[in-house]
């Protein structure tokens, strides 16, 4: 909700590239910049959650330079378990360090942990 939505001061927003009203603009969208897996550190932990539950903890790749989502799915498999993306960080159920840490390898990231 915009600050005066439903005022007489109410304007919709505008595009930044084109000037147009954002509901009429057809600029596309801009381009996510991702950043080299090379350039970046994999930070790899095993934690303990309730009940004594482990998991594998993936910590240090930025959400806005990654496409998390995908990683995740590719973690999940190779190590046969769920998994979820909490904020900037991926939680793989299980201890499956050595797995992660060899599919993060494989795809040029350098690991820690």
């Amino acid at each position: 909700m915009r600050l005066f939505e439903g005022t007489q001061w109410d304007r919709p927003p505008h595009c930044d590239r084109c000037g147009e009203a954002e509901e009429n603009c057809a600029c596309p969208p801009p381009p996510k910049i991702m950043t080299a897996p090379e350039k970046q550190t994999a930070r790899l932990a095993i934690e303990k959650r309730k009940k004594g539950k482990l998991v594998t903890v993936v910590r240090g790749l930025a959400a806005e330079e990654n496409d998390l989502p995908t990683l995740l799915g590719k973690l999940k498999a190779a190590c046969g378990a769920g998994g979820t993306q909490k904020e900037e960080w991926l939680e793989i159920q299980g201890e499956h360090l050595e797995r992660v840490r060899d599919l993060l390898s494989e795809l040029g990231y350098r690991v820690r942990g």
